[in-house]
């Protein structure tokens, strides 16, 4: 028994080690994804139509933020082995290349969403029994996404630096950014969206003005810390001299980055779709998918930040070139990262009967957001699994195999039925849901077997 304890769990050294890299970022994640839900909430009370357009655009929103998160990963691969090299001009690199993407993905998005933001708003505002002001819906969720689009840049740079510091063992600057951000976005919610102490009562507007302010206040103190620290971070020093990045690295970089690149839009433009579908059956459906996933990220944050400690944990030690000792922290991580995860979807079981009742909403729509978040909790550490094997394939850079594991999967599967038992059927919402969830079984079957094979133990740097 103590050697299989020791073969999937560790030791205490073990555990200290993943709490110390995954709780800052579950910290800020967590307390980012309650500041939301307190978001949610305060818009909520300003009635249904202004949260269900606010809910839409963030959908929008968090296609661009994934294809960030993606467009930055490729290079973070090999950030977190440089890192483990102590090779410093390496780490510069993956910077510049990060800083480079992520304005290509911004602007493109800026293009996009300015031009065509009210056709693809307009995509999930359909009629139903339960009715709704979509004219209204729609107007609010324009003038929200207008605003919003100003904070895209400090977001970006944000993320660039952020995600650099996490690749090379700096978890708690993050962090505190994070907290910092998201309290002044709690502040200026406060104040804008009811007009506190002489402000105008702005409603939505409000809210997304917060926001934006709250990205620039976390920009500027990760890049402020990040440049005033050059002993800790010495890979800062003389990173804006020139943005020149050797061919060669930037045929490297793109050739791992881009499967990731095009899984993470690919991936949440999916789920974008998926939410369309659900969309079919009405308003009213929006509106309790919204409260369910703010609620259900909240409690989802365990096992996400375990991704995150993966690939930093095993990703050093590959560009270390300690692969024996990767293979075996990958299997004790994976173990744990369930774990984690069954305990956190017990206490969102427990908890999902009480947060609707904050939404100043209809009591059927607190049901329905209650059903939806014990089905969210019931396959949590299922996610937790596919989520674990994503990032261990990821960190050896089997970048299209990951690709191939993630969006392959979800559109080749989980979209068709998703689109015919909204399209073709009455199912109920959450026997849909439940239906769609259920097909990514088989993407745990496939995780399994290629983390079990060991096709990802690769040192991708060359030393």
């Amino acid at each position: 028994m103590s050697d299989l304890k020791q073969k999937y769990l560790g030791d205490r050294a073990f555990r200290q080690m993943v709490l110390r890299i995954a709780v800052p970022v579950m910290v800020q994640n967590g307390i980012t994804n309650f500041v939301s839900l307190l978001d949610n909430i305060m818009v909520g009370q300003v009635g249904t139509e202004p949260m269900s357009g606010v809910a839409i655009v963030n959908q929008l929103l968090f296609v661009y933020s994934l294809c960030i998160f993606g467009g930055l990963a490729g290079a973070g691969i090999f950030t977190a082995q440089f890192y483990g090299q102590e090779d410093h001009e390496g780490i510069r690199q993956t910077f510049r290349y990060k800083l480079l993407t992520g304005l290509l993905l911004t602007a493109a998005t800026f293009a996009v969403l300015l031009a065509a933001g009210e056709p693809l708003i307009s995509l999930y505002l359909n009629e139903s029994a339960e009715g709704g002001d979509l004219v209204s819906t729609l107007r609010f969720g324009q003038s929200y996404l207008r605003i919003m689009l100003a904070g895209l840049p400090a977001f970006m740079l944000a993320q660039v630096y952020s995600s650099t510091l996490r690749e090379c063992g700096e978890t708690l600057l993050p962090m505190r950014a994070g907290i910092a951000a998201v309290l002044v976005n709690l502040v200026g919610n406060w104040l804008l969206i009811y007009g506190h102490l002489g402000l105008p009562a702005l409603g939505v507007d409000g809210a997304a003005i917060a926001t934006v302010i709250s990205r620039y206040v976390e920009m500027a103190i990760v890049m402020a810390w990040t440049h005033r620290h050059r002993s800790r971070n010495p890979w800062v020093v003389g990173l804006y001299r020139s943005l020149h990045i050797p061919a060669e690295r930037v045929k490297q970089f793109f050739v791992k980055g881009f499967p990731l690149l095009v899984n993470e839009a690919l991936w949440s433009s999916g789920m974008a779709t998926l939410t369309q579908c659900y969309s079919m059956r009405g308003l009213s459906v929006v509106t309790a998918q919204n409260i369910s996933s703010t609620i259900s990220n909240l409690f989802n944050v365990v096992f996400l930040s375990m991704g995150t400690a993966i690939s930093i944990i095993v990703g050093q030690r590959l560009g270390a070139n300690r692969l024996k000792e990767a293979r075996d922290l990958a299997r004790k991580l994976i173990v744990f990262s369930i774990l984690m995860s069954t305990g956190t979807a017990l206490l969102l079981v427990c908890a999902a009967p009480f947060f609707p009742r904050f939404y100043q909403t209809g009591e059927d729509i607190r049901a329905l957001a209650t059903q939806l978040m014990i089905v969210n909790a019931v396959f949590m550490p299922m996610n937790a699994f596919t989520n674990a094997c994503y990032f261990t394939l990821r960190s050896g850079g089997k970048t299209w195999i990951t690709f191939l594991f993630d969006s392959a999967c979800l559109w080749a599967i989980s979209i068709p039925i998703a689109f015919i038992l909204s399209r073709y059927t009455d199912m109920y919402i959450v026997w849909m849901v439940v239906c769609v969830l259920s097909s990514d079984l088989l993407k745990c079957a496939l995780g399994f077997h290629l983390v079990r094979k060991g096709v990802w133990v690769k040192n991708i740097v060359g030393k």
